[in-house]
């Protein structure tokens, strides 16, 4: 029986919601997400140990593996999947994994996020290793599948993370790392997918951006190995060639198309 205070459950702090005009539904949520950038700041002293630790393993081979149920499992499964296309690292070095498998991203898989094993058999069809890292994502902090991939990752020797709303909660405690963000009660009462999974989104957004910068991904402040898999983001990249070389756009967009990327693009120019 869990004796924390779980907050992700508390009574929103509005009532007769359907009784309220749609102006004042907006800016009653919308003063509710104000208080969410905050809740995330004062997580930030952990956040900085998981980067850390993170970019530290991941420079010798390691990955990043999120896992989680429902809403927090497709948050990152969402961050994972832009890791490809913003900063070029093969698909393969930031993994989301979601309870009930790839069919759950669209729709509820009954019963999948209550199996505590199957974390760990998801795990272990990547070949889990001790330089990889596993964040798991859970608002109650309660999710059975979450709570055994991280116990068991932990027992491991892996570097562990827990994300939830819901401090002095079971992932929080069995995490190396506890990234509880209390953002208060849900404005409509239990609904996780609003207040808690944005902060989620934030600290997901923190978590990789910072990794993403810290292994040399990033130049100055510009996205310099993102897949040039448009025109709008050849012609970004030739911008970003533009500003550091201070060539013509025609030549930078021919730099762009002869090296494929930005990086490339930059680190051959002869001058």
């Amino acid at each position: 029986m869990n004796t924390f205070n779980k907050i992700t459950e508390k009574a929103s702090n509005y009532n007769d919601l359907e009784q309220m005009d749609t102006m004042s539904l907006l800016s009653n949520m919308n003063a509710e997400d104000r208080k969410v950038a905050d809740a995330v700041a004062e997580v930030i002293p952990n956040i900085t140990k998981l980067v850390d630790g993170l970019a530290e393993r991941f420079d010798k081979g390691g990955r990043l593996f999120y896992i989680g149920a429902g809403t927090s499992g497709r948050l990152g499964i969402l961050d994972a999947s832009e890791i490809l296309p913003t900063y070029g690292m093969p698909h393969d070095r930031v993994i989301g994994l979601i309870a009930g498998g790839d069919v759950a991203i669209r729709r509820s898989v009954e019963n999948a996020e209550d199996d505590r094993e199957q974390a760990w058999k998801d795990l272990e069809a990547h070949d889990i290793g001790v330089l990889d890292t596993v964040v798991g994502i859970a608002a109650s902090g309660t999710t059975p599948y979450v709570l055994g991939g991280i116990e068991q990752a932990r027992a491991k020797g892996l570097l562990t993370a827990g994300i939830t709303n819901n401090p002095g909660s079971p992932l929080d405690a069995l995490s190396e790392i506890g990234i509880a963000m209390n953002v208060g009660p849900e404005f409509v009462t239990g609904s996780t997918r609003m207040k808690s999974g944005t902060s989620q989104k934030l600290a997901l957004n923190m978590i990789s951006t910072a990794l993403m910068i810290k292994i040399g991904r990033v130049k100055g402040n510009k996205m310099v190995n993102m897949q040039l898999s448009n025109q709008k983001l050849v012609d970004r990249g030739a911008r970003f060639i533009v500003d550091e070389l201070g060539v013509p756009y025609d030549e930078a967009k021919e730099l762009l198309d002869t090296h494929g990327s930005v990086k490339e693009a930059i680190a051959n120019f002869k001058g």
